[in-house]
Parts: structure tokens; sequence; C-alpha cells
């Protein structure tokens, strides 16, 4: 469901691949706080995560919030398992695509 990307950017390091972690996990509030602090806008990485964290995280609250029909619960179920796999992968250090999110995040010139 997601490739590996090598994304330009220097190393990876553990900080960003923990603040990685954390805006998959925590969606959307830890990606909205990472994209306030400075520092931390400023690695590529933290960045990449935390906006396609927020995206997802989003994506999750909408669905959860129309979850009165049983296919949006679903989804938003299906949604938070990918956040955690995602998570997984941000703690590894994988620039991870999400199909849709990604290139939706990238047109709009977030990423």
């Amino acid at each position: 469901m997601t490739d590996q990307v090598v994304m330009p950017g220097g190393e990876v390091t553990s900080d960003d691949k923990l603040w990685g972690l954390l805006s998959y996990l925590f969606t959307p509030l830890i990606p909205i706080i990472v994209l306030l602090m400075e520092d931390k806008k400023a690695r590529p990485y933290i960045k990449y995560c935390a906006v396609q964290g927020l995206a997802v995280g989003i994506l999750i609250v909408v669905m959860a919030a129309l979850s009165f029909t049983i296919i949006t619960g679903c989804i938003a179920a299906i949604l938070g398992i990918y956040a955690i796999y995602l998570a997984i992968k941000a703690y590894q250090g994988e620039w991870t695509v999400i199909p849709v999110v990604t290139d939706f995040c990238k047109k709009q010139g977030w990423l």
C-alpha cells in the first residue's frame, strides 16, 4: 500500500524518527504542534511525516464524525490501523507514500 521513497534532506536522526512516529500515532494533535515548532518544522523528515499525519488524522476525524453509517465507520477504523502501520514505518526511517494523500499534499505545496 505504501512505497518506500528516498527523499533528499540529509540523514534521518533518531529524534526525527520519534517525531514521525508520534505524528502518525497521535494525529491530528501532534502534527499540529510539530508544524508550529520552528526547529522541528525545519527538519524535512519531521515535516513530511507531520503533514501526512495531519492529512490522515483529518480523514479519520471526518470519517468518525460520519460514522452513523457502517461504511464510514469501517473506513475510519481501517485508517486508524493504517496510521499505526505508518507510525511503525516512520520509526524505521522510511519515507512512505500514501497513494492519494501524498499527491494531494504535494500539489498543495505542503511537502
